[in-house]
């Protein structure tokens, strides 16, 4: 791995995970010694991160992780359900049945996961990305998909930030039970009506445990 792969992906997952939170200032000569790599890797790390918007410069203080406010949240979601809704209806009406059948499947014993510790709940959260991932390669959109993929690196900060309850995590288990069901279904409608209910309840959830900073960072 390149060190500016290196760099930009442990700072990435430290933002991600709130290790680094919003606010904290980047420097270079600072990350270059956490990560054992020169300051030209975390130059070009950084510069990949402030195109994700995960960091941002901040005039004359450097960069900065970025915040997340409550209008951020908003606007996340009103895309999400655009892309979102719109790829479950197209995976319903081209992906393969047996794939999201047996997600279907998967989803339904969910439970027996979100029940237990910490690791257990990493593995419900990696079928979650199956179920991502198999839409992904069932809409044959490139674009779309890509765009997805760009949300979706905010979407795990605001879950993170959510602090997802078993109550919640068992209603969402659900709620993407429902969604993969109906591709597998071929019922594109429903899909995205599937996908709609889940993005609604999941925002009504995320704002109900979100306390927003003053400053809006963007």
């Amino acid at each position: 791995m390149r060190a500016s792969d290196k760099a930009y992906a442990a700072l990435r997952e430290d933002i991600i995970e709130w290790r680094l939170a919003p606010g904290t200032v980047l420097a270079e000569v600072e990350q270059s010694e956490r990560l054992g790599v020169s300051r030209t890797p975390v130059r070009e790390a950084l510069s990949r991160l402030n195109a994700e918007g995960l960091t941002t410069a901040a005039g004359g203080r450097g960069v900065v992780v970025t915040d997340i406010s409550l209008d951020d949240i908003d606007e996340m979601f009103e895309l999400r359900e655009t892309l979102e809704g719109k790829a479950a209806a197209l995976a319903a009406e081209r992906g393969e049945r047996a794939v999201f059948e047996q997600l279907h499947a998967d989803l339904l014993r969910a439970p027996e996961l979100i029940s237990q510790d910490d690791p257990a709940r990493h593995a419900y959260y990696a079928l979650v990305g199956r179920l991502d991932e198999a839409i992904d390669a069932a809409i044959s959109n490139s674009y779309l998909a890509q765009a997805m993929r760009s949300l979706r690196v905010h979407l795990v900060r605001v879950r993170r930030l959510a602090a997802d309850d078993a109550p919640r995590l068992n209603a969402a288990a659900v709620e993407h039970a429902a969604i993969a069901e109906a591709i597998a279904a071929g019922n594109a409608r429903l899909a995205e009506a599937a996908t709609t209910l889940h993005l609604h309840r999941s925002l009504s959830h995320v704002k109900a445990t979100h306390s927003p900073t003053e400053e809006h960072h963007g």
